[in-house]
């Protein structure tokens, strides 16, 4: 399975963006899914997860309230709808297939990352 994000950009403080991760074949169908961050000179942390009928999401404190993710099985992609950003929310963002069906917060249940893409936000 291949993954391919987008969406990133440079969008000032109190802003949004939609983040979309595309699957290369619909193998992701039945497993989780999650987006991931790292920010300069930190280690990667996990944002939000959902299952993989769509249900159960899991999101990190930072990040709850503000962030929505949400998948579409039929079009192979995974969402991330992200508002009121914060200058802290700069990084590299990345989806990942989990190995189970179930939304996980650990980074060691996912076996399919994509590359990433760069969100800015400015204050």
């Amino acid at each position: 399975v291949q993954l391919q994000a987008s969406g990133g950009g440079l969008v000032q403080a109190g802003g949004s963006l939609r983040l979309s991760c595309a699957a290369s074949r619909r193998a992701s169908s039945n497993n989780g899914m999650g987006w991931f961050r790292q920010r300069a000179e930190k280690e990667r942390e996990f944002v939000a997860a959902i299952s993989w009928n769509g249900g159960s999401p899991v999101y990190a404190d930072s990040v709850q309230g503000r962030f929505t993710i949400s998948r579409s099985n039929s079009r192979s992609t995974l969402y991330l709808q992200m508002d009121s950003l914060k200058p802290e929310d700069t990084a590299a963002y990345y989806c990942a297939v989990a190995i189970g069906s179930w939304a996980t917060r650990r980074e060691s249940d996912y076996k399919y990352w994509g590359q990433g893409t760069l969100v800015t936000v400015s204050s």
